[in-house]
């Protein structure tokens, strides 16, 4: 791999990178897939566009933690990764699937993870492949399997929902000391982004706080609480508004409260990928938004 370069990542990359990620992990849904199993798919133009400013974010507010691997075909490997007060978080590592075991993802992620040298935790979500949670795994990181729920929310199990409003940018000092209580960081500069292409709903009351991004489509984004009974909440005032199927993802053990929600509201549970941590439990009570953490 004599012309192959490890170099900075620019806005400029945001496409070509985009394409490497969604090869990357098409292919392990392919690999992963059970016989019967619908055959997967690409990014649908939403979820591209979604991806796209999302990482030209990371790219603004993180340049010493994104990188591109290129040689004289384009671009064939990408990670990005953030970091916020004293967590580093990788939100994309991904190499071409027919350039994987070639050295390339190794200098890769090692790039990366520079980023986050000072940083006392570490934080990602890792598909199945092998290669990749073996990788995580001699970096330091413990392996939490996550699970998902699907399926059409049963509206006669939807409760009454109380101490819900509209959240705004005025929030984000409640929302950053929800972060830390549950992860030890704050979103900062994240939230900003997520305000623009998510609905915020925020419960703040005497005996709670909590808040929950919510997508186009119903589906929780990035849910943080200072307690079960509040994130509760705010889970079904989010499922609350669907009408189509929805997905619950990012769930590990530690939550099992948004369990008992989906369970409730007669969705289907599903093991999915893991989370990786480092110096750090399992946050709780919380779901991940995947890529910002």
């Amino acid at each position: 791999m004599e012309d192959l370069i490890i170099r900075p990542m620019t806005e400029d990359d945001a496409e070509a990178a985009e394409r490497v990620s969604d090869a990357a992990f098409l292919g392990v849904d392919r690999r992963s897939r059970r016989v019967g199993d619908p055959e997967p798919t690409g990014r649908t133009p939403e979820h591209r566009a979604g991806w796209l400013e999302t990482t030209r974010h990371l790219v603004r507010t993180d340049p010493g933690g994104c990188w591109v691997a290129e040689d004289h075909t384009g671009v064939v490997g990408v990670a990005t990764s953030l970091r916020r007060e004293t967590l580093w978080c990788l939100a994309t590592y991904a190499v071409l699937p027919d350039r994987q075991g070639q050295g390339i993802g190794k200098p890769l992620l090692a790039a990366a993870l520079d980023h986050g040298r000072a940083c006392l935790r570490g934080m990602l979500s890792a598909s199945t492949d092998p290669r990749a949670v073996r990788t995580y795994h001699r970096a330091g990181f413990e392996l939490h399997p996550q699970m998902r729920m699907t399926g059409t929310v049963d509206r006669s199990a939807i409760p009454v929902v109380e101490k819900v409003r509209d959240g705004s940018a005025g929030d984000v000092d409640l929302m950053d000391s929800l972060d830390r209580l549950a992860r030890g960081a704050g979103h900062g500069p994240d939230h900003h982004l997520l305000l623009r292409t998510s609905q915020l709903l925020v419960s703040d009351t005497s005996t709670g706080r909590g808040y929950v991004y919510v997508a186009a489509d119903g589906r929780p984004v990035l849910l943080a609480a200072s307690d079960r009974r509040t994130a509760t909440r705010l889970l079904w005032a989010a499922l609350a508004d669907t009408t189509d199927s929805v997905t619950v993802a990012h769930l590990t053990g530690a939550n099992q409260w948004a369990i008992d929600v989906g369970m409730a509201a007669g969705l289907e549970l599903h093991q999915e990928d893991y989370l990786a941590l480092r110096g750090m439990k399992p946050p709780a009570p919380y779901v991940h938004s995947g890529t910002l953490l």
